[in-house]
């Protein structure tokens, strides 16, 4: 164990938690708020940068405590379209990424909220590298600050929980990063900027639907058909469609807010004429909007079985659907796909052997 692990870890704390914290070792409760500016807002990574902070704390915060969760190891760019892909490693020497996506009006950022992921969806390398662990609320939140520090701060204007994993498995965590996230004291993101994207853990949906964070929420549907996305998203044979959009409905409803359908377009087994009818009558029945994904290959993981089967959708087919769906007042876009040069590109994140 090293000294970090010895240490309490204060990154990923709320601040009623770094209240809690300072009451328990004697100190007013007010230097939660400077902690909580220092750590967030202007992220620093040195207790001795705090200067309203006295140096006996700082002195005994150095000691006791540690803003250090994850270390980047290194940073990719994509001479192609901009996009930067981040290597992590955690405490415990696990490897995570994050990736940034440039556009015209917005710069995304792209994090993960576990290493790996159990649920084995057949067109994400994530799934094919497994499941080792929940990233801590630091973990998550310290992959905004970093990049932040790397990127710049004011440059990040969107964040979205589409990296490695499933945040809703992770769901305490993810919540607690939220909080941070749109904080007034971090002055950071609004909430119509943070997207939550699930595969579908339906009493997670509705317990979010009753918390008022408000956050934009996006369901990977990839099929309007619960035989084919059981095919290829195994988690649907526990929490069915039929009962993910039952709480999506609850959601849009309780929070205001549309919900975006990912719908990642694969040859031959969800692009046809009877894909378009079913999506159809699903966006009918709800405020929503589909976002179309071109498949992006996942061979640098080596997969198998259906994985291996797995062909995209050739682009004319891709504006062909879309179209069809416009025709019939639904809101679509496609996904330009970034990153796939670097393998950052989305379903593209994973690291073997981490």
């Amino acid at each position: 164990m090293n000294d970090t692990e010895k240490k309490i870890g204060l990154k990923g704390l709320t601040l009623n938690e770094l209240e809690e914290y300072f009451i328990s070792i004697g100190e007013s409760k007010f230097r939660a708020k400077q902690l909580f500016n220092w750590m967030y807002n202007h992220i620093s990574t040195d207790f001795g940068e705090m200067q309203n902070i006295s140096k006996e704390l700082r002195s005994k915060l150095s000691s006791e405590a540690s803003l250090v969760t994850l270390k980047l190891e290194t940073v990719q760019d994509s001479p192609s379209t901009g996009t930067k892909k981040y290597l992590f490693s955690t405490y415990d020497g696990k490897k995570i990424e994050s990736v940034v996506i440039p556009d015209k009006e917005r710069n995304t950022l792209c994090i993960s909220t576990q290493v790996g992921c159990p649920l084995d969806c057949k067109f994400c390398a994530t799934g094919l590298m497994g499941y080792k662990r929940n990233l801590t609320a630091g973990e998550i939140t310290d992959q905004y600050l970093l990049t932040a520090r790397e990127y710049g701060k004011e440059n990040i204007t969107n964040i979205v929980f589409m990296g490695m994993g499933e945040p809703l498995l992770n769901y305490e965590n993810t919540l607690k990063s939220i909080e941070i996230f749109t904080h007034e004291l971090t002055k950071g993101l609004s909430r119509k900027r943070i997207t939550v994207s699930t595969a579908g853990i339906a009493n997670k949906i509705m317990d979010l639907a009753e918390r008022d964070l408000r956050v934009k929420l996006a369901f990977s549907l990839h099929s309007a058909f619960e035989e084919t996305r059981s095919q290829i998203m195994p988690i649907n044979k526990k929490y069915s469609l039929k009962e993910n959009i039952d709480a999506l409905k609850i959601y849009a409803k309780k929070t205001r807010t549309r919900i975006t359908f990912e719908y990642t377009m694969l040859k031959g087994l969800n692009d046809g004429a009877k894909d378009i009818k079913a999506l159809i009558a699903l966006c009918s029945s709800l405020p929503s909007k589909i976002n179309i994904i071109p498949f992006n290959s996942i061979r640098h993981m080596n997969p198998g079985g259906i994985s291996a089967e797995l062909e995209p959708t050739p682009l004319k087919r891709i504006h062909e659907f879309a179209d069809a769906l416009r025709n019939n007042n639904i809101t679509v876009m496609i996904r330009e796909t970034q990153g796939d040069d670097i393998a950052a590109a989305c379903g593209q994140l994973a690291i073997k052997n981490s």
